[in-house]
């Protein structure tokens, strides 16, 4: 979504936003109408509201949420700027057999920003302290598509976490637990929705497969 050529990150302190098309079941039947200032016809603030993505300096995600939402207060932009969310997901990290749960950025280096995009509202985010632009085409902000925005909240809301391990296919493990305790052996295979490890050991003479719980292996 972001590795996308044609997207640039919109700079300088005199944008001069272009009117935002939206597309929606009354622009394909032609009926749709948006007016240069950012609104349309209908008056329906719903119909401008839009989710786009800020870049800023990686790492300081958390202080640009912060710094925006201050903005929003004190310069009293509630009515036009509505969330701001830093996407993450949460990870079993299995090291050394060790587990822990961390939260890991989905996008680092990038935030969400729901608004209705105008001067001042453009003004508001983009020259907030870490922030170094839009991601949108040219020198327009782009809004995500409705079913970008979807699996990107399906991602966060995901009661599954996704499972992380340091080893990999064809590198040496030792198993630490079991009857198979303080071997070595090759991993063959990985199965990360089980949290199952398959590792050849040589047992007899022979490579053996042995199925192992994430937890039952460390990295040689």
């Amino acid at each position: 979504m972001f590795d996308n050529p044609q997207f640039e990150e919109t700079q300088g302190e005199d944008y001069d936003p272009e009117p935002v098309y939206i597309e929606d079941d009354a622009e394909e039947e032609g009926t749709s109408s948006i007016l240069d200032d950012g609104t349309n016809d209908t008056g329906d603030d719903e119909q401008t509201k839009h989710w786009y993505v800020v870049h800023c300096y990686s790492g300081y995600e958390n202080k640009v949420q912060h710094a925006i939402e201050q903005r929003i207060e004190t310069m009293g932009m509630r009515d036009k700027i509505f969330d701001v969310v830093i996407p993450t997901e949460e990870e079993i990290e299995i090291k050394d057999g060790k587990r822990r749960t961390v939260e890991r950025r989905v996008f680092p280096g990038y935030i969400l920003v729901q608004m209705a995009m105008d001067e001042d509202s453009w003004y508001v985010v983009r020259n907030t302290p870490g922030v170094t632009g839009f991601v949108g085409m040219g020198n327009e902000p782009t809004p995500l598509r409705p079913e970008e925005v979807k699996a990107i909240m399906d991602r966060m809301e995901d009661e599954d976490p996704i499972v992380r391990v340091n080893f990999k296919i064809g590198e040496k493990v030792r198993i630490i637990d079991g009857p198979f305790n303080d071997f070595i052996g090759m991993v063959d295979a990985i199965d990360p929705d089980k949290a199952k490890v398959r590792v050849m050991v040589n047992f007899f003479g022979r490579d053996t497969p042995v199925e192992l719980d994430f937890l039952e292996v460390e990295k040689v």
